[in-house]
């Protein structure tokens, strides 16, 4: 579980973090004693980054989060979160500030379309988009509360694909701001668009970007422009979503690709991707999660787990042998762009 500098910072992380969607809930309910041993498990296995979120359960990621790592050395461990959602009563709208050129963007302070894929969250809660410098401060103060702690390592902006001229104008200076008074340690921007990050990466001080679903083994669309430009400006870039939303870990009929039912294209694809590795005996899902490691951008890969067992899955396809000739079989029939 090899640390390196998370780009320009002074941070580390360690090339696999753990994202801590899951123990909030995702898709099914996980009780408090199964989340606490999912983070023990992972730091026994050596991880030491960690990404939560507010939108994660509603705040119930972060809050575990906080308890579990309460008693871990806080320099031992790098942890991120996330700006732009605000938690509010459902039906409480958040004041709109400031919004810049309103007519490229979504409604701002309108709750957000629910997200029923939550289990054994807060009832009444909503999320509400705000991107406004006032609510970036409250977001990282509410953040900080919930994790009980002084200061965040990487306060990534969430999602502003929709709102993306408000989020470089205000979201992104303000998180400038608090990294100068120390508040956090390094500034990011979170997206599924490898084009969103890198209009960021061009127009902000960032240090690092959180890149899910746009650098795996059927998707290199972030190879056309954000990678380079990531490496040329020293920005640090975390790969996240390596296997798709399912696919690259277990490619059957009826699985989900990017969140959405895989066409029969995609999943011959996939399939075929399976036998190739099959050949060299690595799993798919191993070839999925060190994939991203091989450009000298990407610094840490994050996966989701729910519990111990898919913990050691997770380490276990990251620390695996893979032979080099598998990643040049793989350029040799078209799967991989070098």
């Amino acid at each position: 579980m090899q640390r390196v500098a998370l780009g320009r910072t002074d941070l580390e992380v360690t090339r696999l973090g753990l994202g801590l969607a899951p123990i909030a809930g995702l898709y099914s309910a996980v009780s408090e004693e199964q989340a606490r041993a999912t983070i023990d498990h992972a730091w026994s296995r050596g991880v030491r980054y960690f990404d939560t979120a507010p939108l994660y359960g509603y705040g119930h990621s972060e809050r575990r989060a906080g308890r579990a790592l309460a008693d871990r050395p806080r320099a031992e461990f790098t942890l991120s979160t996330k700006v732009g959602r605000l938690l509010r009563a459902a039906g409480e709208d958040a004041p709109a500030r400031g919004v810049t050129e309103r007519s490229e963007e979504a409604p701002q302070g309108a709750p957000e379309a629910a997200q029923e894929f939550w289990s054994g969250v807060e009832q009444g809660i909503a999320p509400v988009f705000d991107f406004s410098a006032a609510g970036v401060a409250s977001s990282l103060a509410e953040s900080l509360d919930r994790l009980n702690l002084s200061h965040v390592d990487i306060a990534f902006i969430h999602d502003p694909d929709d709102h993306l001229p408000q989020a470089l104008a205000e979201a992104a200076p303000t998180l400038e701001r608090l990294r100068a008074e120390g508040r956090v340690g390094a500034i990011g921007v979170g997206a599924n668009s490898a084009e969103v990050l890198a209009r960021c990466i061009r127009e902000a001080d960032l240090d690092c970007v959180l890149l899910a679903g746009r650098y795996t083994l059927l998707d290199q669309v972030a190879l056309d422009e954000l990678l380079p430009l990531a490496q040329a400006r020293g920005v640090a870039v975390i790969a996240a979503g390596v296997f798709n939303s399912g696919i690259l870990a277990d490619p059957r009929p009826g699985v989900t690709y990017n969140y959405e039912p895989a066409t029969a294209e995609i999943l011959a694809r996939a399939q075929a991707l399976r036998e190739v590795c099959a050949r060299f005996d690595v799993p798919l899902r191993t070839a999925a999660v060190q994939f991203p490691l091989r450009h000298p951008a990407v610094v840490s890969v994050l996966v989701g787990a729910r519990s111990p067992a898919e913990v050691d899955d997770a380490v276990d396809a990251i620390t695996a042998p893979v032979p080099a000739a598998l990643w040049t079989a793989l350029a040799d029939e078209g799967f991989i762009r070098e």
